[in-house]
């Protein structure tokens, strides 16, 4: 138990607190792959803009990570 559940659930924990933590003017990059800036967010969802004039609706839960500023993604 210690061995397998033990850090899946510390890893969820710290997944929960970063998204928690996600705010107007952060890049992140969603599970499915796009890379976005944070234009609004709520409790349920985040706005994300794209690219010029395109803005999608995406669940928080969806977020995989925050780009740190000046950062660019792994596959970039």
């Amino acid at each position: 138990w210690f061995l397998i559940i033990r850090p899946q659930m510390k890893r969820q924990k710290e997944h929960q607190a970063k998204i928690a933590a996600v705010k107007k003017g952060d890049s992140v990059v969603t599970a499915g792959g796009l890379v976005g800036k944070v234009i609004k967010v709520d409790e349920t969802y985040a706005e994300l803009e794209l690219g010029t004039n395109v803005r999608v609706k995406a669940i928080k839960a969806t977020i995989g990570d925050i780009i740190p500023p000046g950062g660019k993604p792994a596959n970039d």
